[in-house]
């Protein structure tokens, strides 16, 4: 059995900037709690969480990793997640497995982009939030401008729960005594208490009638604000030297949710699909965190160790799972047994036992597990998933080839097992260029993941800047037609297809309308016609990229008893279409992508001229600390290749930013007519 119960349990992410101290910060809780014997160090590769070589070799996190420690009268699941705005997909998705995201900001360097992503996306999702100064005790740290700063970007709900005094940390919460660096304890005290009676209206009486609330009594409400958001409790702390570790850790005993009072997991059920209303539906699917209930387990991270093989690393919601338990992944129909089954500590492992709700564990050696599945141990639960998670689209690409013929299917499979473990990587293959595209966050990301693939696959590979993803439009409606007749000796082919096209809004896709009547086209050839259609939606009619938001009405046609067969109507459904798009005033559309752009603000004119010359604006600004200038914007894609370098130029290595798809807009006149020159269609069939 587990050794712990659910309510004892407290998981919590520790999340923010690179750089902000997390990894450390780790170390020292481990350490306080008497996990590890002494802490390890980020420049000696020594820590418990960056186990990985890669990670060893950067000096930075990554990917997220698993700790856990007792505290108090409480088991903690620590998750130590990368900083780095290029790995904000796996810090976001390890944040499911959470119902605490830690916060933790740089005393020094006060909010950063990441911070603010972090505290956005936790809020969205409704998690529990606590911000965690680290750094604390430098010597240039103004720490009371820093924590005016962090009410004035995240809320007057970010309330002291301790403040910095003497070396270490005074408690504002529990004891109202003590002297502080700034500000004053009792000040904060009654801030805090002022901020948690307000969401218990019986507390808010006894506290205008008396005056106070013994703190003890005000548990539950502190829980219920910080569900609410409407409490975000700050604490200091120096990782470095200790101070206010055990005070962190105290809180996360006496005072952060556990897996039955946290907000609960957005699990929904997917109506059966087919025709008709309702098809595809949804609705919201209650998760109990009880032990004896049917399992229910959501895989938040995939990897791959060069030993063991895949892990699979879960977060059980409800049910129990052991060593021996049958489990189906996602919609499988066939269930695989739970052999390797363990618990973790960084890249060490125990024996898993019995995980109970809120419990996390690995599951090895499994090839079934993927990234967002859900595990069940019944049929019933089939089409229960977990809401989709919203993630950064993966815009920048690299075109990768073998640099040795040969090594073609290597490097496939170490390109599909790094997309694997990482949900903002994805492969994709053109078969227009005919390139092999590997996209993701930003440069770092993909030069980590190039490293990756060399040490999966051993084998080298030539990289270049891919083809920019344009898509096909139409702009007006049309009518195609084929006649598609065929005779060589024997049996012939013959069909006729009669069809309109007509532009849909953008991002509506597309759709095909069969209103064939009186069998002129036999319902039997009707798919026929629809795959010819969509020979053309992949391949492009124009200029040779994917054709997207159109509808296409088949409404007439004409067959023969004997030479009709299928492979005459995909032709001519094929031609059909490319006759009518060829009417329909055809255009090339170009993705644009929003931009948040961080520099010095003595760069802000150089940067925005920069990004003018590539078809850019700036749509807002923002001051941030530091002398440090926010700018967001959007800018096409195709302008965006050498921007990273472009950018450090610039500021002097200073600069960062991020990009995703904002969507999509029609590319200039000169653009379309070279594509369109460009484009060499293939043969007919």
């Amino acid at each position: 059995m587990a050794g712990h119960a659910t309510e004892n349990i407290r998981n919590i992410a520790l999340a923010g900037h690179a750089g902000c101290g997390k990894t450390t910060l780790a170390e020292a809780m481990l350490f306080a709690a008497g996990a590890i014997r002494e802490p390890g160090a980020v420049d000696k590769g020594t820590t418990v969480s960056d186990f990985d070589a890669l990670e060893q070799k950067h000096r930075h996190s990554l990917s997220t990793s698993v700790m856990h420690l007792s505290h108090g009268g409480s088991f903690i699941n620590l998750l130590d997640t990368p900083g780095y705005p290029d790995f904000i997909g796996p810090a976001l998705a390890a944040l499911r497995a959470v119902e605490t995201v830690a916060v933790v900001v740089n005393a020094q360097a006060g909010v950063e982009s990441s911070t603010r992503r972090i505290m956005e996306w936790s809020r969205e999702q409704k998690l529990c939030r606590i911000i965690v100064v680290n750094k604390s005790d430098a010597a240039d740290a103004d720490l009371a401008a820093l924590y005016e700063s962090i009410r004035e970007n995240f809320g007057a709900e970010c309330l002291a729960v301790n403040l910095p005094g003497g070396g270490d940390v005074v408690d504002c919460f529990f004891d109202a005594g003590g002297k502080a660096d700034f500000s004053t304890v009792a000040e904060a005290h009654t801030a805090i208490t002022d901020q948690v009676v307000e969401v218990d209206e019986a507390l808010m009486e006894v506290y205008l009638e008396k005056g106070a609330v013994p703190p003890a009594q005000l548990h539950d409400a502190f829980e219920q604000a910080l569900r609410e958001g409407h409490l975000v409790p700050v604490c200091f702390v120096s990782a470095h030297s200790g101070a206010g570790v055990k005070a962190l850790l105290d809180i996360a005993d006496k005072l952060l949710p556990n897996p039955m009072e946290g907000n609960p997991p957005p699990f929904i059920r997917m109506q059966d699909g087919g025709e008709g209303e309702g098809a595809g539906a949804e609705e919201a699917v209650k998760v109990k965190a009880d032990a004896g209930g049917h399992v229910l387990a959501h895989v938040f991270k995939v990897s791959f160790d060069p030993f063991v093989g895949k892990f699979g690393i879960i977060r059980v919601h409800q049910g129990s799972v052991t060593r021996d338990s049958q489990l189906f992944a996602g919609a499988a129909r066939k269930a695989f047994k739970v052999g390797n089954f363990f618990q973790l500590q960084g890249g060490a492992t125990s024996d898993g036992g019995t995980a109970i709700p809120g419990d996390i564990r690995a599951i090895a050696k499994v090839d079934e597990l993927a990234y967002d599945d859900v595990l069940h141990d019944s049929h019933d639960e089939d089409a229960i998933r977990m809401a989709r998670l919203p993630l950064p689209a993966p815009m920048a690409g690299l075109a990768i080839s073998a640099k040795q013929r040969g090594d073609e299917q290597k490097i496939a499979e170490a390109l599909n097992k790094v997309a694997e473990c990482d949900p903002c990587l994805c492969v994709e293959r053109n078969p227009g260029s005919g390139e092999t595209v590997l996209r993701g966050i930003g440069d770092l990301h993909l030069r980590i993941a190039l490293e990756r693939m060399g040490e999966l696959s051993g084998v080298e590979v030539d990289t270049a800047q891919p083809s920019v993803p344009y898509l096909e439009t139409i702009t007006r409606a049309a009518e195609g037609h084929c006649r598609h007749k065929k005779q060589t000796g024997g049996a012939g082919q013959f069909g006729e297809v009669f069809l309109k096209v007509e532009p849909l809004a953008r991002g509506a896709g597309f759709a095909f309308v069969n209103k064939i009547t009186g069998g002129v086209i036999p319902s039997q050839f009707i798919p026929a016609v629809e795959k010819g259609v969509r020979q053309v939606l992949d391949s492009g009619a124009f200029a040779g990229f994917p054709l997207v938001d159109a509808r296409v009405t088949v409404y007439d046609g004409k067959h023969h008893p004997v030479d009709s067969k299928e492979v005459a109507f995909v032709t001519a459904g094929k031609k059909a279409f490319t006759d009518a798009i060829g009417k329909a005033a055809p255009v090339v559309l170009e993705p644009i992508v929003a931009l948040e752009i961080t520099i010095p603000g003595g760069n802000m004119g150089d940067v925005a001229g920069d990004l003018s010359s590539r078809r850019g604006r700036v749509s807002d600004t923002e001051s941030l600390a530091g002398g440090m200038t926010l700018i967001r914007g959007q800018a096409p894609l195709a302008e965006m290749d050498d921007y990273q370098s472009r950018l450090k130029s610039i500021t002097g290595g200073e600069g960062s930013f991020s990009m995703q798809l904002s969507g999509y807009e029609k590319a200039p006149a000169d653009a379309q007519k070279k594509l369109h020159e460009a484009f060499k269609p293939g043969g007919d069939d």
